[in-house]
């Protein structure tokens, strides 16, 4: 199995920025403890700052994966086109997010990619990862 996993904005600061929201380990880090943990999956993964390079990504990996993981960050509650290219692929998607994005600002609430999504996992940090990969192999 192919997972593919696509960071959004800020995502590469992982560990360096807002400590008390998003902890104080890289992403990176975790990728490799899934990569022990799930011996039997490929992972893909990708961060960009610039949107149209995820859209580019979303479609380039709907052709390649199994599943996407999609923490598109701040992209989430302002990107159209990013909604638009989880709706037009038939990749199955979760949207993760390390913090709760319910119990932050109001403009946190909406999300352009959770109609299309098979599900959104929020809150649980990075072990929302794990979950969204667990989505994946319970099929």
């Amino acid at each position: 199995m192919k997972i593919g996993i696509i960071h959004g904005p800020n995502l590469n600061l992982l560990g360096q920025r807002e400590k008390e929201i998003y902890g104080s380990s890289s992403f990176e880090d975790y990728l490799q403890s899934l990569k022990e943990k799930y011996k039997t999956v490929e992972f893909l993964f990708f961060q960009s700052n610039i949107e149209g390079e995820l859209i580019d990504k979303i479609q380039e990996f709907s052709t390649r994966v199994d599943g996407l993981i999609l923490n598109a960050a701040a992209y989430t509650h302002t990107s159209v086109g990013i909604g638009d290219a989880v709706r037009a692929i038939q990749t199955p998607v979760v949207e993760v997010h390390i913090s709760n994005v319910f119990s932050r600002e109001e403009f946190r609430h909406k999300s352009f990619i959770a109609p299309f999504a098979k599900g959104i996992i929020v809150g649980f940090g990075f072990q929302g990862y794990d979950l969204a990969i667990q989505s994946f192999l319970l099929k």
